[in-house]
Parts: C-alpha cells; sequence; structure tokens
C-alpha cells in the first residue's frame, strides 16, 4: 500500500500580538501534512521555529524527502516506526508522525486513545501572558485572575517588578514563569528568590541552553524546567541534576511517538513533566493532548492565542480543554 503526501501552509492571525524575551510576532505559520491511502487521510501540523534552525521552506523539503519511504509501502504503524529513524526530531517529523497516528487510526477502525490504551479527560491548560512593562503585564494578568494556571513571559531588565507585579494581580492563580533563557548567572539568584518569595509554582528555561552549567550549584527554591535545552530522550541523564522538570514539545520531540517516550523517561529519572505547545492551530494541539493526560503541567493554548481556529476545533471551556473529536484528529 503507497500513500500519497500533500503539503498545506496555513496561516493564522494572532489576537493582538505574541510577545517573548527573543521577539514578536502576529501570526502563526504552519505546515500540514496529509497522508492517504487512498481510502483513508491521516492530519498532522507543525510549526517550523528559528530558534531551531528552521523555517517553513526546510521543513517541507524535509518532508518531500519521505516520499521514498512513502512509495515502499506498508501499514501506517510500520511506517510510523520507520519514521523514528529516517527523519531526525523536528517540527517535519512531528508532522508526519502526527499524521501517521492519525492514519493508524482511522485505518484501524478505532481511535489514537484506543491505540494507546487510554482514556482522555479533559485538561485545565495555563493562558499565557506576553512579556511587556510591569504595569502592562498586571493589567493583562488581571483579567486572566480567575483561572487557575498562568503563563507568564518574562526574561529582561526589572523581571523582579515583573514578578510581583503578576502575582499582586493574580492572588490566587497558580503561576508559572517562562524566561525563554533570557536570565544569566549575574540575575538569577534575585529573579528566583523573587519567584520563590511570590510563590510561583515553576520557571521555565531561565538560562540559555548553551550555558546553564550553573544551575548545577545554583540554589533552586522553585522547581526549574528545561525548555530549549530539552529536545527529546536523549540527554535526559545529563539534565536531571540542572533541572526538575522538562517541558515536552511535540515540534521538538518530532511527534507524539518519541513525546511518550521521553514522558516515560523523564516520569524515570524523577523529572516533573509538562507539556507546551509553539502557537497553532487545535491539530497541533490534539496528539499533544495524549501525552499530557499524564503530566504536571499542561501548556496547550497556543488555539486561545488566535484570532481564529480551524474547523472543526478543540473546544476549550475557559481554560480547560476537551480531547479533540475524531474529525479533527485521531
Amino acid at each position: 500500500m503507497q500513500y500519497n503526501l500533500n503539503l498545506l501552509i496555513e496561516r493564522y492571525p494572532i489576537a493582538g500580538k505574541f510577545t517573548i524575551s527573543r521577539g514578536s510576532k502576529t501570526e502563526a505559520v504552519v505546515v500540514v501534512c496529509e497522508l492517504s491511502d487512498g481510502i483513508h487521510s491521516g492530519h498532522g501540523e507543525c510549526v517550523p521555529y528559528a530558534r531551531y534552525g528552521e523555517s517553513i521552506e526546510s521543513v517541507s523539503e524535509q518532508i518531500h524527502a519521505i516520499e521514498p519511504l512513502l512509495k515502499q509501502g506498508g501499514s501506517a504503524e510500520s511506517l510510523r516506526l520507520k519514521l523514528q529513524s529516517f527523519m531526525p526530531a523536528g517540527a517535519a517529523r512531528n508532522a508526519v508522525d502526527c499524521a501517521l497516528w492519525d492514519l493508524q487510526a482511522k485505518q484501524s477502525g478505532t481511535t489514537v486513545a484506543a491505540l494507546l490504551n487510554i482514556a482522555p479527560r479533559p485538561l485545565i491548560t495555563a493562558i499565557t501572558v506576553s512579556i511587556d512593562t510591569p504595569e502592562a503585564m498586571s493589567a493583562a494578568t488581571a483579567k486572566l485572575a480567575h483561572h487557575p494556571l498562568i503563563k507568564v513571559k518574562i526574561g529582561g531588565e526589572n523581571d523582579a517588578a515583573r514578578i510581583r507585579a503578576v502575582r499582586e494581580a493574580a492572588p490566587k492563580a497558580q503561576i508559572i514563569l517562562d524566561a525563554n533563557e533570557g536570565w544569566n548567572a549575574d540575575n538569577f539568584a534575585e529573579n528566583i528568590n523573587v519567584a520563590a518569595e511570590c510563590g510561583i509554582a515553576l520557571i521555565e528555561q531561565p538560562l540559555p541552553s548553551s550555558d546553564d552549567s550553573y544551575l548545577l550549584q545554583a540554589s533552586r527554591p522553585v522547581p526549574v524546567c528545561a525548555d530549549e535545552s530539552a529536545h527529546t530522550s536523549e540527554g535526559l541523564e545529563k539534565l536531571k541534576d540542572r533541572y526538575d522538570a522538562v517541558n515536552i514539545k511535540l515540534d521538538k520531540t518530532g511527534g507524539l511517538t518519541e513525546a511518550l517516550v521521553m514522558r516515560d523517561k523523564a516520569r524515570s529519572l524523577g523529572l516533573q513533566v509538562m507539556v507546551g505547545c509553539m502557537v497553532g492551530s487545535s491539530l497541533a494541539m490534539a496528539p499533544a493532548l495524549m501525552v499530557a493526560q499524564d503530566s504536571d503541567f499542561v501548556d496547550l493554548d497556543g488555539p486561545l492565542l488566535l484570532a481564529r481556529d480551524r474547523e472543526p476545533a478543540l473546544h476549550y471551556d475557559g481554560t480547560t480543554v476537551s480531547p479533540p473529536l475524531p474529525e479533527l484528529w485521531g
């Protein structure tokens, strides 16, 4: 059985502007992989990320390079397993891997959840506040203060004031800080101590991934989570003395298959698990929800940051997201 490959480039405007320590964006540009056996079709979405040297063009080229593998035929499951060594981890493999999971479920007349032997439940996701002045972030956080989990982008001068401002604006919410590699050894101690003073639950990637050895000796009164430093299950052993948690994103792991392996290995090493995302549509969040069923923190609010989502979409009730219907994925 051979498979036909179709790629789509889709653009989704962001509601307002999404800003992190490295810059701002006003739209999400995604690559959608469609694989068909002539009867069934499977879909997967990825977000090429410039921080990892990816672009729409490079990811599209990588995906088209699997066409010889598709011509070999076989079941969707067998192709998915071959894919793990055929493509490197990253956004391109994520789109193909998730398309093959979707196709496998449809070929089997079941769901991905059934293939994984899980009964997925609705989950509470964090909702994100972009980096800005302390005053602007306080106002933005106050509007979300009724949500149980808020993720706050930081990573610049005067982060201590930002942390205090968002905590004052949302005194009852659980707060995650995401520095996106924006701290350094000189301000780490001050910032993390302010975070501890404010009862912050988790801090993502405070230091650059290329220079995070300082964490081996630093006091961590707030758990620190590896994001840019953690891509796949390989190398987790080297991170466990620097970090307390890992952020699993399918665009980093190269799909659901490796994400599940990474989650289980992280657990075995005593690391907490966060399941996160790039800014994408519901199609990208759907497979991540399978991994997130057994996680400590869920950050799958990508569609909530968009001015419009795809149809059909995931159902969000506030910040509680329900498992996908098969019409979307899986």
